[in-house]
């Protein structure tokens, strides 16, 4: 994904704000984590300084911890983009829109912690590379952090997997994305895999009419279930 002007104004403002003062991530988590966090660990890790300081963005690590014990569905993701990282937000963006749309979901619920958990394949934003491209996630994030933030999510009813990284981390496959969303049924109950709802995908989505037609209802469907069923 290539950085957009505005991608690049960001970085300016960001760069120029962590020379003031350094970036501090739990500054902007929710009150609630903040009151009794079990997921503090998360906002202070800083495994991945060394790498982030060499990419493009020259940035610092500031995890995106959306996460709550009570939540009800899992999004698992690739990795914050640059809108993320500095609003520590997650899919507070044009793909948040969609994303939004295609679970049937408003954004006060999309954004209510005890509905959604947010895992990301790193959790923080790994930067641009020398071609303005989004960088991977690091390894090492999901290595270290995925199975403890698992076992601190008891009432998970449904897992939407977005995007290969996450697939590949949850579901153990290499397939290629088409092969993986088109296989959606055999997921269920329980997980649904999904592409990224970037506006860069809107090609994919033209080339795959059966996501809108068969995989969305049932995907609002499960959502809704899965945020009113007893727990």
């Amino acid at each position: 994904m290539k950085a957009t002007w505005q991608d690049i104004s960001i970085i300016v403002e960001m760069l120029a704000r962590q020379v003031r003062f350094p970036f501090d991530a739990t500054l902007r988590a929710p009150t609630l984590q903040r009151m009794t966090d079990p997921f503090s660990d998360i906002r202070t890790c800083r495994l991945c300084a060394a790498r982030f300081a060499a990419t493009r963005t020259r940035h610092a690590p500031a995890p995106v911890v959306w996460l709550d014990p009570a939540a009800r569905i899992l999004i698992a993701g690739q990795a914050p983009g640059i809108r993320a990282h500095e609003r520590q937000r997650p899919f507070d963006d044009r793909s948040g829109d969609r994303l939004r749309d295609w679970m049937g979901v408003t954004r006060d619920e999309f954004y209510d912690l005890r509905q959604m958990a947010f895992l990301p394949s790193a959790f923080c934003f790994p930067g641009y590379d020398a071609k303005g491209s989004d960088l991977p996630p690091p390894r090492i994030c999901a290595q270290t952090w995925h199975g403890d933030v698992m076992e601190k999510l008891p009432n998970l009813r449904l897992r939407l997997l977005i995007g290969v990284y996450a697939q590949a981390i949850h579901l153990g496959t290499r397939a290629p994305l088409t092969r993986t969303v088109a296989e959606w049924r055999e997921h269920l109950p329980g997980t649904i895999p999904l592409p990224h709802p970037s506006w860069r995908n809107t090609a994919w989505l033209r080339r795959n009419p059966w996501f809108e037609t068969d995989l969305l209802p049932v995907l609002r469907a499960e959502v809704r279930k899965a945020m009113t069923c007893p727990t």
